[in-house]
């Protein structure tokens, strides 16, 4: 989740212009043929994040709930503002979208996700 906007190491101008369009999230579609992504869905976090930066027993339900899911290529936190929130806001939208889970919602998701993906908003 830690990411520095401008990293030279990290980023070339080439992946400069993927990440600013999503480029670089097409090959997840193969993952979404072989039914083991969906389109929208909570992002897989790295092992241990969760239980290190939490910290919050009583939304340990919510939490194997969202992990329990399919991962995503979009998700309600991608759409909202992508790369400009804190882990614990990622994971309360997260939460926010397993407690709310519906087709209608993730319609609304995969709407939003077009405008956010074509202006390049908070991809870095």
């Amino acid at each position: 989740m830690f990411k520095i906007r401008s990293d030279p190491l990290r980023i070339t101008r080439v992946a400069r212009i993927l990440r600013r369009f999503s480029i670089d999230q097409l090959p997840q579609l193969i993952n979404v043929l072989w039914s083991q992504m969906s389109f929208v869905g909570p992002r897989p976090l790295p092992i241990g994040d969760i239980e290190k930066r939490l910290g919050d027993p009583g939304q340990q339900y919510w939490i194997e709930k969202r992990e329990s899911l399919l991962p995503g290529i979009t998700g309600l936190w991608q759409v909202q503002v992508r790369s400009e929130l804190s882990f614990k806001e990622m994971l309360a939208l997260d939460i926010f979208y397993v407690k709310n889970f519906s087709l209608f919602l993730d319609f609304q998701i995969l709407a939003r996700t077009v405008p956010v993906v074509m202006l390049g908003k908070g991809a870095y």
